[in-house]
């Protein structure tokens, strides 16, 4: 209780309920997470399961426009599956993603942002080094790279079965130089203070030193830095949905159900592409909107 209650008296609380944009944003962004989780129980209809498909209701319009039903709000796309059931279970693989994805591009961004900060001399030099070579490429076409050499090297009757791994390890292996330059910058700050010298002079272990003492207080920059990336990793996964290289069409994201409408957009059917793409664009604007009022919440000079 106590900590809620430092919580609820903190700066953080304070300033997230003094914006109504940032509490509309948490609401979207809550409700988005909750219907990827319970979408089997809330979906109208798994899109996914060929005995709740009937072909003779495809293509229907929103329940609202002339010829709709209103078993189906937002119409169905041309194999007579529910638009609003499509975006449920793609919104699921999408955040499914890009959660993995961000889980692993700051383990790893920070685990090789410690070891630069802390050893420094030629480890430190390496890992920058391949850090700035990457920042010199597109994220995008970092991930399309990986994507590409996996499918390669694993055999084709594996693709499909490990789709959405490989596409986890892209996104993530696209994303961690942000983290490990901003945790190393951090790292040589802190080693030079007082707390990380008396670990060393009782003769705690570098490693010890590394994940008790200073990983701790660098922390605050890799919250703001994940949630920021977390709308990045998802538009990444949408777009490499869209080229056709990310996940397979049977499991599809809302990048998929994307460029499937886009296929029937100017025959009228407008709604299997749109509906989709609004989705992911709120989507992505609040967890982007979450993310720039915690960065200014946690940095005092951009109150």
């Amino acid at each position: 209780m106590d900590a809620v209650r430092r919580f609820v008296d903190s700066d953080v609380f304070y300033s997230f309920r003094r914006s109504p944009i940032i509490i509309a944003a948490a609401i979207v962004t809550v409700l988005f997470f909750a219907g990827a989780v319970f979408a089997p129980l809330i979906a109208p209809q798994n899109p996914f399961d060929l005995r709740q498909l009937n072909l003779m209701d495809s293509s229907l319009p929103p329940a609202w426009l002339p010829d709709g039903l209103p078993q189906y709000p937002l119409g169905t796309d041309t194999q007579g599956r529910d638009v609003l059931s499509t975006i449920l279970f793609g919104s699921r693989i999408s955040l499914l993603v890009g959660v993995f994805s961000v889980v692993f591009a700051m383990i790893l961004g920070i685990s090789l942002g410690l070891l630069a900060g802390y050893v420094g001399g030629t480890v430190d030099a390496v890992i920058m080094r391949v850090a700035d070579v990457q920042l010199s490429f597109p994220a995008i076409l970092i991930a399309l790279l990986i994507d590409g050499v996996a499918r390669v090297v694993i055999p084709r009757e594996l693709h499909h079965d490990i789709a959405i791994y490989v596409l986890i390890l892209a996104i993530g292996f696209s994303g961690w130089v942000q983290y490990a330059r901003t945790v190393r910058g951090s790292c040589m700050v802190e080693k030079s203070k007082e707390y990380v010298q008396a670990a060393r002079v009782i003769g705690r272990h570098p490693i010890a030193i590394m994940l008790q003492h200073v990983l701790p207080n660098v922390l605050g920059p890799v919250l703001v830095i994940a949630t920021i990336h977390l709308a990045l990793a998802i538009i990444t996964e949408a777009t490499l949905s869209f080229l056709g290289v990310g996940v397979p069409p049977t499991e599809p994201s809302l990048g998929t159900l994307i460029r499937i409408g886009n296929n029937f957009l100017f025959s009228g059917e407008w709604w299997i592409t749109v509906f989709p793409g609004l989705a992911l664009v709120v989507m992505v604007l609040a967890v982007n909107l979450l993310g720039d009022w915690l960065r200014d919440a946690l940095n005092p000079k951009l109150r």
